[in-house]
Formats: C-alpha cells, structure tokens, sequence
C-alpha cells in the first residue's frame, strides 16, 4: 500500500466507505463519521497526519481532550468505539501493523433508566398541542403507537389503511404494520382533512407542500414539552412510554417487540424492571 493511501483524511474516507459495504444503518455511519473526522482534526492539530504515526498516547489524550471540552463519559465513550472501529479496520485493512486504541479504556457512567412521562405529563403534551392539527396528529401518533420519530417522517399517504399503520422496510428493519386505536385515527384524520395540497406524498409536510424533516418535527416537539411544562425530555421517550404504558396494562412483550420494531425481545424485555408491580391482568393494548 503507498505512503499516500496511508493519510488519514484518506483512511477516513474509506472507513465510511467500508461501513456502507457492511451494511451499517446511516444513522451510525453518520455518527461515527463525524466522530472520526473530530479525531482526524485533533491529529492534525499535533501534526499528525499518517495512521502509521499514531500512537495509543495519542488517543488518550483525544480522551482527555473530550473530557476538558466537557463531553458527557457517555458521549466520549461512544466517540471512543467510533475510535476503535476505525483502527480496527485499519489493521484488518493491513494499514497499520498494531491498534493503537486497543488497550484505551472507555469511561465509567451510569446508563439511566428510560425517561416515562407519567399520565399527567403526556396528557398535558396533548392538551398543549390540541389547537395545531398537524402537531396533535404527530404527538398522539407517537404516543399511541411507539414509532421512532424518523419511522413517521417517512410515513406517505398509502401508509395509513383505515386502522392501521404500514411501516416500509428500511436498511435492516423488515415492514411491520401497527394497529391503530381510535384516538390515533381521529388525530390523523382531522389532520389529513386541512393538510395543504401539495404533489408531495409524505402524511406530514409543512405549510408550503414539503415533507416535514426529522429535525423539523423534533424541534416542534421540543417547543411543545416547553409549552406544557414537561422537564428533561426527549423526543424517543414518547416510544418509551408507549412501551412502558402497554406493559403495565398487562400488554404481551413478544406483542410489543412486534409492534415497535425491536430486533431482540430482550430490548423489550429491559422495560418490565421499570414497571414491575405495576402490570394488569389484561392482555389487550392501552389507549393512552
């Protein structure tokens, strides 16, 4: 291999490259590509530009780095497993004789349990964003069925059938559909009747046509938990508290794992340590 291919702007390009190859979701290979070009910029900074020239000082002080910036440990660690991906494919790539980030160790944090917004809090979310059609529709959609915030930007037309929700295939999540109860379905529908005309086939657009954007949506939501009063929040704890609120009520887990689009049961499984001694006798989904 030449010296040239061995720069690091260039390794990183055909990091990404090699992630697309294997199928990553876009989401991590968004993720760890702008952690790796934050890497490659700290490099560069000490006059560092060739893989073979970095050594495993230089990552922790990478680490330090981040640190003093006041990244989060959870952040950091993250950025880390970014870190020690790209140095693995550089040595399975035969770019570099020996990891310099295989000896670094990730630090210690806490994972918090998933935030539950209790009855009141998503009843007032509800109530705040009743006079916006279009923002009751995508809050009582989220709430009522578990999607990820991306699953309902991408939501067309032809998806809504009557009772139900298609979920379309993407990257490595087959096609689901999930049900929906009456409260969904009359928010959507008094959406749909004012929804601006537009050549657009996206359910959501904005005022003049276009498909509304994840980050659109995210922001409006964001704005809306400000409005009713709803503290240290997230857009994915509306799917958390579908999950939390149907187990309670006595829902299936294999059911939920279905209908939310978990790979593995386990991931639904993690949520009944948070709502044990809560569960119903029912087998049937909640209206919440």
């Amino acid at each position: 291999m030449n010296v040239s291919n061995k720069q690091l702007t260039t390794t990183q390009k055909n990091f990404i490259g090699y992630l697309k190859k294997h199928g990553k979701a876009s989401a991590t290979i968004l993720a760890y590509g702008k952690d790796i070009e934050q890497l490659v910029e700290f490099l560069q900074k000490k006059q560092i530009t060739q893989v073979t020239s970095v050594l495993a000082e230089h990552i922790e002080e990478f680490k330090e780095y981040l640190a003093d910036n006041k990244y989060l440990a959870k952040t950091i660690s993250r950025k880390l497993n970014s870190t020690k991906t790209f140095f693995r494919y550089l040595e399975e790539a035969k770019l570099i004789e020996k990891d310099p980030a295989a000896s670094i160790s990730h630090p210690k944090y806490e994972l918090k349990p998933p935030r539950i917004l209790s009855k009141i809090e998503y009843r007032a979310l509800r109530d705040t964003a009743r006079g916006d059609a279009r923002m009751a529709a995508i809050v009582e959609l989220l709430l009522q069925t578990g999607l990820h915030i991306s699953e309902l930007a991408r939501l067309k037309l032809e998806d809504f059938q009557d009772k139900e929700i298609k979920i379309r295939a993407y990257e490595f999540h087959p096609e689901r559909t999930v049900p929906l109860n009456q409260k969904a379905k009359t928010s959507l529908e008094r959406y749909l009747n004012i929804r601006p005309q537009t050549k657009s086939k996206s359910i959501f657009v904005t005022k003049t046509g276009r498909a509304l954007l994840v980050r659109n949506i995210r922001a409006a939501l964001d704005r809306y938990f400000r409005l009713a009063g709803i503290e240290n929040v997230k857009v994915n704890d509306l799917r958390h508290t579908f999950i939390a609120h149907q187990l309670m009520a006595g829902a299936s887990v294999v059911l939920l794992q279905k209908l939310v689009g978990h790979k593995r049961l386990s991931t639904t499984e993690k949520y009944l340590d948070l709502v044990k001694d809560k569960v119903k006798e029912t087998t049937k989904l909640e209206e919440l």
